[in-house]
């Protein structure tokens, strides 16, 4: 098995797949090379990929008014765009290239490919992503909750808080 099978066996999209279709997933995805400070995609572009970071860092950027706010960093290892490969809707951050990085690119088309050779595996890998998307989902919840909790329930009722109050 090649390193960046292995690689692609440790990431929890890639689960549990099977070595063949890991080896299809690498002869077919593409890969590139960025600089820091380049954009891998920016908020509201189209897309239908998602990435391997195989070695580098990605900040999450998201746009607010003239602001840019950093919503979490992903290192070698982790996934990025897979919300892409569900919804087809534009991007809902931008992707922040933090240092030179080489990455993976997989496009909707080859998910379709792995549907019409392996419907198990194809199941297992959208599985796979739903899971890794409602964890991130989860970790954004906390991060809200604790940054900005509103209300509290009291005795059966709810009491809104003013900001600072709580």
């Amino acid at each position: 098995m090649s390193e960046k099978a292995r690689l692609l066996k440790e990431v929890a999209i890639f689960g549990g797949m099977s070595e063949e279709i890991i080896e299809f997933i690498l002869a077919h995805a593409v890969e590139s090379c960025m600089n820091k400070g380049e954009y891998l995609f920016k908020e509201g572009e189209k897309s239908t990929s998602m990435y391997l970071i195989e070695k580098g860092e990605v900040a999450i950027i998201k746009q607010c008014g003239s602001h840019q706010y950093l919503l979490r960093r992903l290192v070698a290892g982790d996934c990025i765009g897979e919300m892409a490969l569900f919804d087809f809707m534009p991007r809902s951050a931008s992707g922040y290239i933090m240092e030179d990085t080489q990455l993976l690119e997989i496009t909707a088309s080859n998910l379709m490919e792995i549907y019409t050779q392996d419907l198990e595996q194809f199941a297992m890998m959208t599985l796979n992503m739903g899971r890794e998307v409602t964890r991130r989902l989860r970790v954004s919840d906390e991060r809200c909750f604790n940054v900005r909790v509103e209300a509290e329930i009291n005795n059966g009722s709810i009491e809104f808080f003013t900001e600072g109050q709580h």
